[in-house]
């Protein structure tokens, strides 16, 4: 390829870097479709395959830029020149390129790592703390994209994604359960107000039944309704239900504490009423 441009001027320089450019892009697209043509199948079918052709999609296509990059620096005589001066101070060279790539470095090491160990996959459901959770979307070399329930993208990198406590709700299994709290007055009905509870949890979407087979020979709830405190002013209530997919509980939470509480006014359960004795 070299004798048909003259590397001694500018546009010569010019038109071999973009055919180095262009060798790189047809290579990594090819590379690429040979991947996904011969390991789509067999990845697809495992649980975390998804996560692990699309990383080693983007692996591809970094290290067919990076050949390309180098291939250019070594191949053509200005860029040659400057390298062997550069490299001629390797030690010093090493440690500046190490100083200043190093968070780089750590980052692709992290995504290999979040790839081989797998905590979370593309597709899972994850929360890292109350402000950063969603969908995981992508995993590159240098960061994991988060769809948040915003529909905005968080860009976290690998680096530190792997060393944070990742809750994933959905690494196993998709079902959760959901804590539902409720406080009603210390004399309200205690059975009324369980029942009411019950009712309308049945009415909601995203709901399953969980009871094993001699739980429901056995006529057990479907629904496990415990006071799980009483305090000075209110009894506290905590409703255990089941769902599908943990995206749907907080709208859940939502429809089944308005729900209740119109029940609650409209037949009369007590609500606690904070009490104060003031003392002169």
């Amino acid at each position: 390829m070299l004798y048909y441009f003259n590397l001694d001027t500018v546009s010569g320089i010019l038109l071999y870097i973009i055919g180095i450019v262009f060798l790189a892009w047809v290579a990594s697209r090819i590379l690429r479709f040979i991947v996904v043509f011969f390991l789509k199948r067999r990845y697809t079918q495992q649980k975390f395959g998804v996560t692990s052709l699309k990383f080693t999609r983007n692996s591809l296509r970094f290290f067919c830029g990076m050949i390309g990059v180098l291939v250019i620096i070594f191949t053509v005589p200005i860029f040659r020149r400057q390298a062997s001066v550069i490299f001629s101070g390797a030690g010093i060279l090493a440690a500046i390129i190490g100083f200043a790539a190093k968070d780089a470095i750590s980052n692709l090491i992290a995504g290999l790592f979040i790839v081989l160990f797998r905590p979370f996959r593309i597709g899972d459901y994850i929360r890292l703390d109350n402000e950063r959770m969603g969908i995981v979307d992508d995993i590159t070399l240098r960061h994991t994209v988060i769809n948040n329930f915003e529909n905005k993208r968080l860009i976290i990198p690998n680096s530190v994604i792997s060393t944070e406590s990742v809750l994933n709700h959905t690494i196993d299994e998709a079902k959760i359960l959901s804590f539902n709290n409720f406080l009603i007055s210390l004399y309200a009905d205690i059975d009324k107000a369980k029942a009411i509870i019950e009712e309308e949890a049945e009415k909601l979407a995203h709901v399953i039944d969980n009871r094993t087979p001699e739980e429901l020979l056995n006529n057990v709830t479907q629904f496990d309704i415990r006071v799980v405190a009483v305090t000075e002013t209110a009894v506290h209530l905590r409703a255990y239900i089941w769902l599908s997919e943990p995206i749907w509980e907080f709208k859940m939470k939502c429809n089944l504490k308005e729900s209740v509480h119109k029940r609650f006014l409209k037949e009369g359960v007590k609500l606690p009423i904070p009490l104060r004795k003031i003392v002169e």
